[in-house]
């Protein structure tokens, strides 16, 4: 079953993540290599985008999650409708 943004929002906040937002991301927009001072837990709920950590791409579509601990070296790069991502964060 698919989360809701309600269930999304419970879960992380159990999880002890303190902040979440919907981000929408642009079509064919890429993000070069950055770091956040923040954890993220994440749920793609429309579109798709490709992570880069560590040199392994990971392409991720609507109903993946993904994880990424605070000052992780990543790159994204979203696909040609752009996405909605659900993004917990722990601050």
């Amino acid at each position: 079953m698919e989360p809701t943004l309600e269930s999304f929002t419970a879960q992380a906040m159990d999880e002890g993540f303190d902040e979440i937002m919907v981000r929408e991301w642009a079509p064919d927009l890429q993000v070069d290599t950055h770091i956040h001072a923040f954890a993220v837990s994440a749920h793609v709920v429309r579109g798709e985008f490709w992570l880069t950590v560590d040199g392994s791409i990971r392409h991720l579509a609507a109903g993946d999650a993904f994880r990424l601990a605070r000052d992780v070296p990543h790159a994204e790069r979203y696909g040609a409708q752009g996405a909605t991502v659900w993004v917990a964060r722990a601050n």
